[in-house]
C-alpha cells in the first residue's frame, strides 16, 4: 500500500492526556484503544479530542495521564448503532505517537488536511450576532472502498464560498480539529450532554474536475 492513500487525510494534533485507555475494539486479534487528550487553542480554551490508538504503538498498561503527546494520524469515522439510529462517531486514528514529560512548545498543537468530496448539500446560515457559518460533510476515501463522513464548519467568506458547493464537489480543507458540547434531547424532559467533533475550516479550495 502506497503512501499516497493517505495524503488526502492528515491530522497532526499534541496536548495533554486526560483519561485512561478504554478498550474499543479489535481486528484480527489487535486490540484498539481510547485516549482522550486536551488540545489548546490559541483563545486559551481546549478542545479533548478522543486518540484511537493501537496496542501495537504504545504500552496500553501505561500511565499517561498528565503526559503530554503529539499524534500523528487520520480523523476517522465509523457508524454506531444506537437508539434505533446510527450515530457518527469520529475520532483521531494515530499512526505515529510521541509521549513526553513535558508540553511541547513550539510545534502546531492542532493541523488537520483533508481531501475529499461534499456528500450532502452545504448548509448556510447566520448566527444572531450576524456571523456567517456554512456546514459541510465531507467524504474522505480510504483504502478498500470505505469512506470517513466529516463535518466541516466554515466561517465568514468562506462559509459564502462554500454555499454554492453541489453534492460531489472535490474540495480540500486546511484546519483544525473542535470538539462542542451540545444537548440531545432524550424525552419531553431530559437531556442527555453530547460532544460533537468536527473541522473548523481556516482555507479552503474548490477543486475542478477536467
Amino acid at each position: 500500500m502506497t503512501d499516497k492513500v493517505f495524503d488526502n487525510n492528515q491530522v497532526s494534533i499534541a496536548g495533554e492526556v486526560m483519561t485512561d485507555f478504554e478498550f474499543s475494539h479489535d481486528v484480527f486479534g489487535e486490540g484498539f484503544y481510547i485516549l482522550e487528550v486536551s488540545v489548546s487553542r490559541l483563545s486559551n480554551s481546549y478542545d479533548n479530542i478522543p486518540i484511537m490508538i493501537s496496542e501495537r504503538l504504545v504500552d496500553v498498561k501505561a500511565d499517561l495521564k498528565g503526559k503530554y503527546v503529539e499524534v500523528n494520524g487520520q480523523f476517522r469515522s465509523y457508524n454506531r448503532h444506537e437508539d434505533n439510529k446510527n450515530r457518527l462517531v469520529l475520532s483521531v486514528f494515530a499512526r505515529e505517537i510521541k509521549v513526553s514529560e513535558e508540553d511541547t512548545e513550539g510545534i502546531r498543537p492542532n493541523f488537520i488536511f483533508l481531501d475529499g468530496f461534499v456528500c450532502k448539500q452545504p448548509i448556510y446560515r447566520k448566527t444572531p450576532l450576524g456571523r456567517e457559518i456554512a456546514d459541510i460533510l465531507l467524504a474522505v476515501n480510504r483504502p478498500y472502498g470505505k469512506s470517513d463522513y466529516i463535518p466541516c464548519i466554515c466561517w465568514g467568506r468562506n462559509a459564502r464560498f462554500a454555499e454554492n458547493f453541489t453534492v460531489g464537489g472535490h474540495i480540500q480543507v486546511w484546519g483544525r480539529i473542535q470538539s462542542r458540547e451540545y444537548q440531545k434531547k432524550i424525552s419531553e424532559n431530559e437531556f442527555e450532554k453530547r460532544i460533537a467533533y468536527e473541522v473548523s475550516v481556516s482555507k479552503l479550495e474548490y477543486l475542478e474536475e477536467y
